[in-house]
C-alpha cells in the first residue's frame, strides 16, 4: 500500500521530479480529473516521450479504500500487456502527491465523443466493441473482471485505437454461470427513471427504449447484453461471434474529426479507398446536438 500523510493538498509543480530514477518531467495540460485526482499529459524532459500522469494527493489516499483502490490499479496495470488496455509505464511520489505514468492516449474518452456527438453509428460501435471486447477477453483470460465498465474509461489514443482504462475496481472473475453485462448504441444509458426504486424496476424487467433506427442485429444483441438473468448474456467470446459484430460493415480505421463529427462510410473497400484522401482531410458532416438529461442513470454507457 502506499503511504499516506493528512493535511491540505498541494498542487503539482510546472516540473516533475522521480528521485528515484532522476528522471524530470514537465507537466502539460490537463487531460480529465476523476474522483482521486487530476490527469495531466507530461514530456520526459530528455527525451520527449509523452505520458499521461495521474496526479493522486496524499492526502486523498488516507480516505477510506482510496489507497488500496490505487494500489490495485497500479498492481495490475504494470503486469497486463494488451493492445487494447491502457499500460502503466511507471509510478513514483513526492511530498505531497503519488503520481501514475500511463501510455497517453490524447483523443478523450467515448464519453467526450458522445457528449459531442449525441450517438455513435454502428458501423463505429462495432470498430470499437470489437476493440474493447478483444481487451476484455484478455482480462478474463487471466481471471479478472473489469467492474466499472463505462465511456470515460474507455479512451482513445491519437490514431483512434480505444483501450480500457482504470483498473482501479478491477476484481476476480465471477463464479461459473455468470456473465458480466456489457453495453455500447444510442445516445444514453438504457435504464432511467426519476426515481430509485423505479428504476431498479425497470432493471429487473429489462424495460429499456429502443431508437427507431437501431438494426435488427443490433436490437438482438443489446436484448442478450441486457438480459436480466446473468447466465444468459454472452461471454466476450460469444458476443465477438454475434452477427451484429461479423456480418455488419466495420471500418478499419476512423478518422480524427470522428471525435466530435460523423464520419462518412462507404460501404465497399475499393470505393472507401478512392475516398481516403477526403477522408483523411476530414469529410465529415456535423452531429445532431444532444439532448441534456437530468434524470437517474445507472451509468453514463451506450447501449
Amino acid at each position: 500500500m502506499f503511504p499516506a500523510s493528512a493535511g491540505a493538498e498541494p498542487s503539482p509543480g510546472r516540473y516533475l521530479r522521480d528521485e528515484g530514477s532522476g528522471t524530470l518531467y514537465k507537466r502539460g495540460r490537463l487531460l480529465g480529473e476523476g474522483t482521486f485526482g487530476r490527469c495531466y499529459q507530461v514530456t520526459e524532459v530528455t527525451s520527449g516521450r509523452l505520458y499521461a500522469a495521474k496526479v493522486i494527493p496524499r492526502a486523498r489516499l488516507a480516505a477510506a479504500g482510496t489507497g488500496h483502490r490505487v494500489e490495485r490499479e497500479r498492481e495490475l496495470q504494470s503486469r497486463l500487456r494488451h493492445r487494447h488496455i491502457v499500460r502503466l509505464h511507471g509510478h513514483f511520489a513526492d511530498g505531497g502527491h503519488l503520481y501514475l505514468l500511463l501510455e497517453l492516449c490524447s483523443r478523450g474518452s467515448l464519453a467526450d465523443t458522445v457528449r459531442a456527438r449525441g450517438r455513435l453509428t454502428e458501423p463505429e460501435v462495432r470498430y470499437y466493441l470489437r476493440q474493447l471486447l478483444s481487451g476484455l477477453r484478455y482480462l478474463h483470460g487471466h481471471g479478472l473482471v473489469h467492474r466499472d465498465l463505462k465511456l470515460s474509461n474507455f479512451l482513445l489514443t491519437e490514431r483512434m485505437r480505444v483501450k480500457i482504462g482504470d483498473l482501479g475496481l478491477a476484481g476476480r472473475a465471477a463464479p461459473p454461470g455468470r456473465r458480466w453485462g456489457y453495453t455500447a448504441l444510442t445516445g444514453h444509458a438504457p435504464f432511467e427513471a426519476r426515481r430509485r426504486a423505479e428504476l431498479y424496476r425497470r432493471i429487473r424487467s429489462a424495460r429499456y427504449p429502443l431508437p427507431p433506427q437501431l438494426s435488427p442485429r443490433a436490437r438482438a444483441l443489446i436484448a442478450r447484453m441486457l438480459h436480466p438473468e446473468p447466465a444468459a448474456r454472452p461471454s466476450p467470446e460469444a458476443a465477438l461471434g454475434h452477427p451484429f459484430l461479423t456480418q455488419g460493415f466495420t471500418p478499419r480505421t476512423l478518422p480524427p474529426c470522428a471525435c466530435h463529427s460523423v464520419p462518412i462510410f462507404v460501404g465497399q473497400e475499393p470505393l472507401r479507398r478512392i475516398l481516403r484522401g477526403i477522408w483523411r482531410g476530414c469529410g465529415c458532416v456535423p452531429a445532431p446536438p444532444q439532448r441534456t438529461r437530468a434524470r437517474i442513470s445507472t451509468e453514463e454507457n451506450l447501449y
